[in-house]
């Protein structure tokens, strides 16, 4: 453990309790955008735009980042956007500012995620990459289970009550805030670049990068765009007549399973390789949908969700860990930021070409229309990528 620096404890604390606030909201977020009038669709509509607002900062903040040769007044500004908009979700109920309130949040975290990725990286050398990532990760996720059992807890005695919880997530969110204030700023063999920074600098990127990088963030791309969001997956549940209370606890059970494996398989990838366990994550994944496309049987879920916190541990710490690994350590943040607005692009269409199938052919078609694509990717993965790692 010798490896897993101050910057990473203060990092991976900071992003348990903003996890910690975030994931004690998100279960129920869908069933109370319900409760005040959203539909399917518009739900789909709300998670894509707010993921693509976060995507496209990512990368402006990304370059920022980078040209500036600073990381941690990003992380500190990121931190506090997402913290102050948890209790905005609570004050009114208007459709435009639910959307403005949730596009704070992912403005946020758009903001802080190339900073603070690069500086996970510049703490690890890339024969420990993957095990630095995974044990963020770790960490972050173990934020996911702690918020939803606070919920579970909150809502056995208030059920239905969720404006309060809204107020409560405030809690931790301020406290990521105080704790990221620790962090020191490391310095950089590169000086600060006085020049302006366009928006969309990202495609400028995405033309100057290496053919390596193009080949694997294609890929990444393509199962993005049918890898809707997690509310999918919690909605399918509920109309399986899955309860509130169950619901939040098979969440908390995935989430749970996420934490525990992410940093194991991180130091398994370094073993391994970083692809052959990204390739293992899909083929997870490929299980969970066509699994989820039939099954309406509460013990099965639990399996499901059991093989999509498997899926979560072999696939998000990692593909930060492999982008990083093929980058220049002076474009970090921008490499990942550049890969994040994509990534976010392409959620958004995800997420609202989900709930408009799911409205035209039902959660089925949904599902199984992911599990063949991914399976598509796994092939694009072992025949056209051909990444040293």
């Amino acid at each position: 453990m010798r490896y897993i620096t101050r910057s990473i404890w203060i990092l991976s604390v900071i992003s348990l309790l903003t996890d910690t606030a975030s994931e004690m909201l998100y279960p129920i977020m869908p069933i109370y955008l319900k409760s005040i009038g959203f539909s399917i669709v518009l739900i789909g509509i709300l998670e894509g735009v707010a993921e693509a607002t976060a995507g496209l900062s990512k990368g402006y903040f990304g370059k920022k980042s980078d040209v500036s040769a600073k990381r941690v007044p990003f992380v500190q500004l990121g931190y506090a956007l997402s913290a102050i908009s948890k209790p905005m979700m609570a004050v009114f109920t208007f459709p435009i500012w639910i959307f403005f309130a949730r596009t704070i949040d992912r403005i946020g975290k758009g903001v802080r995620t190339g900073a603070r990725d690069a500086l996970l990286s510049d703490e690890a050398t890339s024969e420990n990459k993957a095990k630095v990532f995974g044990f963020h990760r770790s960490m972050d996720t173990f934020g996911a289970v702690l918020g939803p059992s606070l919920a579970l807890i909150y809502l056995y005695f208030y059920p239905e009550n969720y404006k309060t919880l809204f107020l409560i997530a405030f809690i931790p969110g301020i406290l990521a805030v105080i704790a990221s204030y620790f962090l020191k700023e490391k310095k950089h063999d590169a000086e600060p670049e006085k020049r302006n920074v366009s928006f969309f600098s990202f495609l400028n990127y995405w033309k100057e990068s290496s053919d390596e990088y193009r080949k694997l963030v294609v890929g990444l791309l393509v199962f993005t765009l049918f890898n809707s969001s997690d509310v999918f997956l919690l909605l399918k549940m509920k109309e399986s007549g899955v309860s509130d209370q169950l619901l939040i606890i098979i969440y908390i059970f995935y989430n749970l399973i996420y934490a525990l494996l992410a940093f194991p398989i991180g130091i398994l990838a370094d073993k391994l390789g970083l692809k052959r366990i990204f390739i293992f994550g899909l083929l997870v994944f490929s299980i969970v949908y066509f699994g989820m496309s039939f099954n309406r049987n509460y013990y099965v879920f639990f399996l499901l969700f059991f093989l999509y916190g498997v899926y979560a541990s072999a696939t998000e710490g990692i593909s930060k860990a492999w982008i990083t690994n093929i980058s220049d350590k002076k474009d970090t943040a921008t490499a990942i930021g550049t890969f994040s607005s994509f990534q976010s692009i392409f959620t958004m269409m995800a997420s609202s070409l989900a709930g408009f199938i799911w409205y035209q052919f039902g959660a089925e078609i949904t599902f199984i229309t992911t599990g063949i694509v991914t399976v598509l990717v796994v092939f694009y993965f072992l025949t056209i990528v051909k990444v040293k790692n």
